[in-house]
């Protein structure tokens, strides 16, 4: 069997790494179409050893399309979501705009696969936002042995997450301070080249930031609505990956050798955790990978139950693209979606 596959948001930084790993992952593809918006019908984007033309997503008809990697934003995805399930195509959509939606599955296979199968109430599975997507990876694990109480997560999350823009702006800003030309801050609130900043996306009523409460309400949601979790997001001038100091409290004893080994065996993870200079993973390593990689696990002398460690993971692939297709492939392995041209 092969599905018709479109992608939305084609020609951005997800859409494009979408393209990237359904080649890799030899996605079993009868037609890939490529939509973007007006200002960029025609431009061409790669798919294997393809090259393909971007489609106009307002004229698109998406009654013979079985699934639509959605990669375009929170409000095309909020008007377009809805018109392009009832049409019968399911939507794997990157944006905010579903989390939250109780009809709505939101998805980390190697956590909750399971969830999936409510996806027909809209036709619509979210992605959770990265820096969740690489946390709830390796607390799943740790929380089957020990049950988790508490989290508290500092991020130090790339540029990339926040688009081409916020990557062209760190890159003109540290020419700037090479060369000494004044620096220019538009896509950030202030200056991100050698610097960071303690704030993504907008502040909330309690001086938290809505990306701080993302990763609160998902984590809720895709592992255990009884976990209490405390977020801290930081920007940092790091062009791909995001990085995260994670401490965490469990009902039950648990050491840090035990919860290495249980970590090398979970799914998606990787562990490199040497006690020695360079035995960790940086997100300069981490770029391009599929894995969440684990380092520096140690135990928390200062709460009975705890452990601390450093989680790294392409913030494009697992954090968005990646985990879209592994959820395309969840319905396709367990035979939750059949293609419409062989339906029919």
């Amino acid at each position: 069997m092969s599905y018709k596959v479109a992608i939305v948001g084609a020609t951005g930084n997800v859409g494009r790494e979408m393209l990237d790993i359904l080649a890799e992952r030899r996605f079993p593809v009868s037609e890939v179409v490529p939509l973007a918006s007006s200002r960029s019908i025609g431009m061409e984007v790669s798919f294997g050893d393809k090259t393909l033309k971007c489609k106009h997503l307002d004229t698109y008809d998406f009654s013979d399309t079985d699934i639509c990697l959605m990669s375009a934003g929170g409000s095309v995805s909020k008007d377009w979501s809805p018109r392009i399930g009832a049409q019968g195509c399911v939507v794997i959509d990157n944006s905010s705009a579903w989390r939250y939606d109780a009809d709505v599955p939101l998805i980390v296979p190697e956590v909750n696969a399971d969830a999936v199968a409510g996806f027909r109430k809209r036709n619509i599975i979210a992605n959770p936002n990265c820096s969740t997507a690489q946390l709830v990876v390796a607390l799943k694990p740790l929380h089957d042995k020990a049950k988790i109480t508490r989290v508290v997560v500092s991020t130090y999350q790339s540029v990339s997450g926040a688009g081409k823009e916020a990557m062209d702006e760190l890159f003109a800003q540290t020419r700037s301070v090479f060369v000494s030309d004044p620096v220019e801050a538009k896509k950030f609130p202030k200056r991100i080249a050698f610097n960071l900043i303690p704030q993504i996306d907008v502040f909330m009523e309690d001086g938290f930031t809505k990306e701080e409460w993302k990763m609160v309400a998902e984590t809720k949601k895709i592992l255990d609505p009884k976990i209490k979790l405390v977020a801290t997001c930081v920007r940092v001038p790091v062009f791909i990956s995001h990085s995260e100091a994670v401490n965490i409290e469990f009902e039950n004893p648990i050491t840090a050798d035990e919860a290495r080994d249980i970590l090398r065996e979970a799914p998606g993870v990787l562990v490199i955790d040497k006690h020695e200079p360079g035995g960790y993973i940086t997100p300069h390593e981490a770029a391009g990978e599929d894995a969440t990689y684990i380092s520096r696990i140690r135990e928390d002398a200062t709460v009975e139950n705890g452990l601390v460690l450093w989680c790294v993971s392409d913030n494009l692939r697992k954090g968005a693209a990646l985990n879209a297709v592994q959820i395309a492939e969840v319905l396709m392995n367990r035979k939750l979606l059949t293609p419409k041209k062989a339906a029919a």
